[in-house]
């Protein structure tokens, strides 16, 4: 299907690797001209000429900024303010429960991933309201459907981006603009195999026996991050565009198991 995104300005956030890169990888393939966001100079040049390898010719500019930081947002938006399609992908907040993650460690994941995709959504907001043009597409999890005490930060932190996503978007079409989300479940990233090797090591004492454990996961796997990309770019795209305030979950139905 031609997504008819040829020439489109998409910035991404964190998309030096996993879900990021995947969807950066997929608008580059689209025909979009993008601009690259995380943390690190060096990833973010290694993605660059990773897409371009896959994809010759591409427009792709890069920029090292820690969304974290409020300063970021403007920054942002003062060299890519022209954007068409943002999407709001940084961010990792930690497992573990109410009296594991202390007072400061929940304020650092968020200010990242749920201040962070405020903070950038603002900024990008009011230039696409300007122009009465724009996509805004948040990365956000499943935690804030599937709710578990053992990773309490991200379920309060991905529901409020949920609620976040589905006020602004319900609100956004008076602006020219659409708002929407993705919940992915467990992707197939190095984050995910990270913290697997780690399950292993506790559970079987060998941490090579990792993706034993995504042996009960829906259909025997986890997602490919290639599955969320796929999706955001349909999202982001003129196929869809009567819909926002929508938040897709891709989990493999985890979120309605019994």
């Amino acid at each position: 299907m031609d997504l008819h995104l040829t020439g489109r300005k998409a910035l991404v956030t964190g998309a030096s690797k996993g879900i990021g890169f995947a969807i950066a990888r997929r608008l580059a393939a689209e025909g979009c001209r993008l601009a690259l966001v995380s943390r690190d100079e060096g990833r973010l040049d290694a993605a660059r000429s990773a897409i371009r390898a896959e994809t010759p010719g591409a427009d792709i500019a890069i920029l090292a900024a820690d969304v974290a930081r409020d300063a970021s947002a403007a920054t942002l938006a003062d060299a890519h303010g022209d954007a068409d399609i943002l999407v709001n992908n940084a961010g990792a907040i930690p497992q573990g429960t109410l009296l594991e993650v202390d007072q400061q460690r929940w304020r650092e994941a968020w200010d990242l991933k749920v201040f962070g995709f405020i903070g950038v959504t603002r900024a990008f907001y009011a230039r696409m309201a300007a122009r009465r043009a724009g996509v805004i597409v948040n990365i956000i999890g499943m935690g804030g459907e599937r709710l578990d005490a053992h990773y309490i930060t991200g379920a309060a932190g991905n529901a409020s981006l949920m609620a976040f996503t589905r006020a602004l978007g319900g609100a956004s079409p008076r602006d020219g603009v659409r708002v929407v989300g993705i919940n992915p479940g467990p992707i197939a990233t190095d984050r995910m195999e990270t913290r697997l090797r780690a399950h292993a090591q506790r559970q079987f004492g060998d941490a090579e026996r990792w993706r034993e454990l995504t042996a009960d996961m829906p259909f025997g796997r986890p997602g490919a991050p290639e599955e969320i990309a796929a999706a955001a770019a349909f999202l982001a795209s003129d196929c869809s565009a009567y819909t926002t305030g929508t938040i897709l979950t891709i989990d493999g139905g985890l979120a309605n198991a019994s």
